[in-house]
Parts: structure tokens; C-alpha cells; sequence
């Protein structure tokens, strides 16, 4: 007898799915900070680095931090149900899993602005480069944060 799908009435909040769906959203956002994090790493061993001014490398560093960061944060909710299975509290794990990946992505959306400033402030000046950070800070605020709350508010989805 073929198995009826999960309907509203069936479904629970704490099923397992929850706890798949938050693991593979990180999924998605873990290879961005492995990429940006490798050009960060190689970046200081280039002939060009040493000839950047100062306000370029203090950026630089504040990026391969909030880089690095967000590596440790978005890989942090996986290794911990590892080492912690079978979960005793599978809600707390995932409510503290949730805030830790939010916590990442806040990191990674700062590395992204950053990069920005720098990549742009090196290529075509400083206005640029704040201009150009400013416009990826929008974006990350619109698609990540504002749209989904103005759609969850509105019940579009």
C-alpha cells in the first residue's frame, strides 16, 4: 500500500526533514566561503600584495577573518550532530544549529561586502570601491533577508 505524502495535519515541526533541510542549506552556502576563503589564503603570496596601501590590507584582513569565520560557523551545526549522535534534543540542536548557520551567513555576507571593496577599491579607486560595497550590502540585505520576510509576512510562499 503506497504511503499517503505529509499533509498539515501529519506533519510535525520537529520531523527529521527540518533537521535535513537546515544541513543542506548549508550545503549551499559552505562552497562560497571555501571558495572565497582559497582566494583570500593564496592572495598575501602574490608579487602584487605587497604594493596595496595599508587601508586595502587592514580590509583584506577584516575579510579573511569574517571569511574564515564563517567556515568555522557553517560547518559547525554538521560536525556537532556527528559527535552528537544519537541527539538527545533534536528541537534545541536545531534551534541553536539555526542560529549558528544565521550567525555564518552574517559573516560570509560581510566577507562578500568587503571583497567587494577591496577588488574594486584596487581596480578602479576607493569611491568605487565604496560605492560597489554598498551595492552588494543592498543586495545581500534585499535577497537574503528583506525578501523573504516581506514574502513570509505577505504568505506569497
Amino acid at each position: 500500500m503506497p504511503h499517503a505524502p505529509p499533509s498539515a495535519e501529519n506533519s510535525q515541526p520537529g520531523e527529521e526533514g527540518d533537521l535535513s533541510d537546515l544541513l543542506s542549506e548549508l550545503r549551499i552556502l559552505l562552497p562560497g566561503a571555501q571558495m572565497l576563503t582559497a582566494f583570500l589564503i593564496i592572495l598575501p603570496f602574490n608579487g602584487g600584495f605587497a604594493k596595496i596601501v595599508q587601508a586595502e590590507k587592514i580590509v583584506f584582513l577584516l575579510t579573511f577573518f569574517l571569511s574564515m569565520t564563517s567556515l568555522v560557523l557553517l560547518s559547525a551545526p554538521a560536525i556537532q550532530h556527528r559527535v552528537m549522535r544519537p541527539l538527545q534534543d533534536r528541537e534545541r540542536f536545531k534551534r541553536v544549529a539555526d542560529r549558528i548557520m544565521m550567525a555564518g551567513a552574517l559573516s560570509l555576507a560581510m566577507a562578500f561586502i568587503l571583497g567587494t571593496n577591496l577588488v574594486m577599491s584596487e581596480v578602479f579607486g576607493h569611491i568605487a570601491g565604496i560605492v560597489a560595497c554598498t551595492l552588494m550590502g543592498s543586495l545581500i540585505i534585499c535577497m537574503w533577508w528583506w525578501l523573504p520576510l516581506h514574502l513570509k509576512h505577505a504568505r506569497k510562499i
